[in-house]
């Protein structure tokens, strides 16, 4: 909203309240204190809410946009009758005035969360992209699969329930088959028939693999880590460590 949209709006106001319309511009001027022009008029958003009572619905929504760093507050008004004399309790109940300072330090670290979460997912997109990009020089399963922002990406094996996955995490990364058919049963079934296998598969990968019946979750998985880094790891070092990746999942 523009200054001078502010002055018309107000001057309406003024109007159907029975007042001078022609005072808008100056008492807007003076809740300003300016006399200045005002070009960034409502650069900024202030919003008092006055009421003699707020449902849970709407304090809900007012704390959700107070942590979104909009400036809103809620102010209570209660009417009281001393004899003839009416009066009106003021009360600020959003923020409360003692819980400000814990509100403000709480907000800026749910900010700095979800800042930290953002930059987590750009990173992650980032590296699955160059890995992806290795992943297609050698045909393998995940070519053509499309790199998300979370801490894994998979493909099919080819048998239902059976995933090759990738996983990266700050400091190091895995390759995984991850077992799930959707039934607890099955799915240990099918991880202790490959671990029968124990000796051979290893021998055949050219390296200890961890593996993982995962007994409080459905799923059962059987891994290999690759300690050279993860995602944290400087931009420059990334390719070396996605190479080691794919070359660990073609085997």
């Amino acid at each position: 909203m523009t200054f001078d949209r502010a002055v018309q709006v107000h001057s309406e106001y003024l109007a159907k309240m029975g007042n001078q319309s022609g005072e808008a511009e100056e008492r807007i001027r003076s809740f300003l204190d300016t006399e200045d022009d005002i070009e960034d008029f409502a650069a900024d958003v202030r919003i008092i809410l006055v009421s003699e009572d707020f449902g849970k619905e709407l304090t809900s929504a007012v704390l959700w946009l107070r942590d979104r760093e909009i400036d809103i507050k809620c102010i209570r008004l209660k009417p009281y009758l001393d004899g003839e004399k009416q009066l009106i309790d003021v009360q600020q109940i959003i923020p409360l005035p003692e819980a400000n300072d814990y509100q403000v330090q709480l907000r800026e670290k749910g900010q700095a969360s979800r800042k930290q979460r953002a930059e987590r997912y750009e990173i992650r997109q980032k590296f699955w992209e160059g890995l992806i990009v290795i992943a297609r020089k050698f045909q393998t399963r995940h070519a053509n699969i499309k790199p998300g922002a979370h801490g894994w990406i998979g493909a099919s094996s080819g048998i239902r329930g059976l995933n090759f996955n990738y996983a990266i995490l700050q400091d190091c990364g895995q390759v995984e088959l991850y077992i799930d058919r959707g039934e607890t049963t099955e799915n240990k079934r099918i991880f202790e028939s490959l671990k029968t296998s124990k000796d051979e598969v290893e021998k055949t990968f050219g390296a200890q693999l961890s593996w993982e019946p995962l007994d409080s979750k459905r799923a059962c998985r059987i891994k290999s880590m690759i300690e050279r880094g993860g995602y944290r790891n400087p931009d420059a070092e990334w390719p070396e460590i996605q190479a080691e990746m794919v070359q660990a999942m073609i085997k």
